[in-house]
């Protein structure tokens, strides 16, 4: 059937094109992405790769870390707290150890810029690095190891470490918190958790 202007309508809108949750990354794209980017000296992509597993923020938050709120005194914090864009509340994250010293080893650079974001924009118009920037920045990064980019986005970024973790403890509420979720409910949506994966874990627990 045809439109007026000549639009076929039994052709589903969707047909070839990618549609739902992007992929999240496994443990092996992970490993091989910093260590292509430790190779190739590209600090700061390490730092906010490292940092964005770590975070699992939203890339508008991401995007807007400030250097006093990862660093304190002489050293990069192991945890820290920001408030979130979208929900205006606190969430939580841990920075680990091999993310700590890539961001030391970014502070050098950043420090030189005197710019009071970890994330600095190159373009003058810009005070920190842009969504659109990093979303660049991810699709070169799951290229490189030659993953389809466009199977993959931020929200990857934010899904993989929380993916993984729910995985291994089965623990909605922990995740919910870690990712800053208001209800339970969109952390079983976010993580795309299906009724086989919630029955399979109860019958790990004997009561």
């Amino acid at each position: 059937m045809l439109t007026p202007v000549g639009k076929d309508l039994s052709r589903p809108w969707n047909k070839g094109l990618l549609v739902g949750q992007k992929k999240l990354l496994q443990p092996k794209h992970v490993w091989s992405i910093r260590v292509r980017l430790e190779i190739s000296c590209k600090w700061r992509d390490l730092a906010l790769f490292n940092l964005a597993i770590d975070s699992k923020l939203r890339a508008c938050d991401l995007v807007k870390l400030r250097l006093d709120g990862v660093y304190s005194g002489t050293k990069v914090r192991d945890r820290t707290t920001i408030v979130q864009k979208k929900t205006d509340r606190p969430v939580q994250f841990e920075i680990t150890e091999q993310t700590r010293v890539s961001i030391e080893v970014w502070l050098r650079t950043v420090r030189t810029i005197g710019s009071r974001y970890l994330f600095p924009s190159r373009l003058h118009a810009r005070p920190h690095l842009s969504t659109r920037q990093y979303a660049r920045l991810v699709h070169r990064w799951v290229d490189s190891i030659g993953l389809e980019s466009v199977s993959y986005g931020t929200h990857s970024m934010r899904r993989t470490k929380a993916t993984q973790i729910y995985r291994k403890t089965g623990n909605l509420r922990a995740v919910q918190l870690l990712l800053g979720h208001t209800k339970l409910e969109s952390t079983v949506r976010y993580l795309g958790i299906e009724v086989d994966d919630a029955l399979n874990i109860a019958k790990q627990i004997e009561l």
